[in-house]
This record gives structure tokens, C-alpha cells and sequence, in this order.
């Protein structure tokens, strides 16, 4: 496995409607490096975002699609999105605030 630090580990916050419509829960939406486990989502928003602290960590692979041009075949790259829950006395993200 290789050496993540926690500024590599979340990479974008996913904004779709279901994700937006998680955020009154408290639950974020992101996509994060494809190595990293759950401990380490965890430290790197509590590290990144100040004042939060995190319930629990959800994560899902997503498998590269299938792509052609031509008759030549391809795959785009695998993602890993995390859903990370916040405790109720937590802090919300503040990316997330004016959206």
C-alpha cells in the first residue's frame, strides 16, 4: 500500500442531487484516493475541516467504464467515493455552505 498523507486522500466533493439532499443529515459526499481506507477519510476531514468530527465512514468502488473509439477498447480510470457522516455537534463543511 503506498504512503498516503491525508492532504492526498480527498480529492473532490461529489455534488449531485442525492448528495445535496444528505447534507440536512449531516452526510458528505466525496471522492477520495482509490488506496485509502476508512481510518484515514476519517483523519483527513477532521484534519482538513476544522470542528468536524466524523460518525462513521462509508465507501464504495466504482469499476472503470468501458469506453470505445472506434474499434479500439478502453476503460476509464476506477473512482472511490466516500460518504462520510458527521456527529450532531459537529461543525458543517464549509464548501458545502453556499451551495
Amino acid at each position: 500500500m503506498a504512503n498516503i498523507q491525508y492532504y492526498d486522500v480527498i480529492l473532490k466533493p461529489v455534488i449531485t442531487e442525492k448528495s445535496m439532499a444528505g447534507m440536512g443529515e449531516k452526510k458528505y459526499t466525496f471522492l477520495v484516493h482509490t488506496e485509502a481506507n476508512k481510518s484515514q477519510i476519517k483523519e483527513a476531514v477532521e484534519k482538513m475541516f476544522e470542528g468536524t468530527k466524523v460518525k462513521k465512514v462509508n465507501t464504495l468502488n466504482q469499476d472503470g467504464k468501458k469506453k470505445r473509439r472506434g474499434m479500439v477498447v478502453g476503460k476509464t480510470a476506477k473512482t472511490k467515493k466516500a460518504i462520510v457522516w458527521l456527529t450532531e455537534d459537529s461543525k458543517e463543511i464549509e464548501i458545502f455552505a453556499g451551495l
